[in-house]
């Protein structure tokens, strides 16, 4: 079976949401992308959208949480999934500052969310369009909407600072 996945690139608009919206809620998935570069990691933010409401917000974890797992994506889907009461998220538009990894882009799948909204690519280990598509793997039962480039430029240039900042000799 050939499969193709549809990834609109900003400004685009998709049928869950308008340019406006997705770049508001963007800049809310970049507010929590500062909270993790202030709380030392890796900033990445994620916001998980029903309705036109925020229901969840997180930003990466894994080196306070000792926990490899603790992506913000990972975290918000747990969030927003005891905030509605269900697993599954059905209608819910996930915005994150950086293309999803390939553990991101499963949970989303199980948790059968309508549409990821990302700012910028990430060439190594991206899974939507970049080093993997993910959507186009066999075997799932599900796939969603993908809209990339929604305020890429503040969410690649936080994560080219944190990093090149990281890297400075001391």
């Amino acid at each position: 079976m050939d499969l193709c996945v549809s990834v609109s690139l900003w400004p685009v608009s998709s049928g869950h949401g308008d340019a406006m919206s997705h770049e508001l809620f963007m800049a809310s998935a970049l507010e929590e992308a500062q909270r993790g570069l202030a709380a030392g990691e890796v900033p990445v933010g994620a916001v998980v959208v029903i309705d036109g409401q925020i229901v969840a917000r997180a930003f990466n974890r894994p080196i306070t949480a000792v926990d490899p797992t603790a992506h913000a994506e990972v975290i918000a889907l747990r969030e927003a999934a005891t905030a509605v009461g269900n697993y599954r998220l059905n209608g819910a538009v996930v915005y994150v500052t950086l293309e999803p990894c390939l553990m991101c882009v499963g949970a989303l799948v199980h948790a059968r969310v309508s549409e990821v909204v990302y700012g910028a690519s990430e060439p190594r280990t991206g899974a939507l369009v970049s080093a993997v598509r993910g959507l186009e793997l066999p075997g799932l039962n599900h796939r969603f909407e993908v809209t990339g480039g929604v305020l890429e430029e503040p969410c690649r240039v936080m994560l080219q600072e944190f990093f090149r900042e990281r890297r400075r000799p001391v």
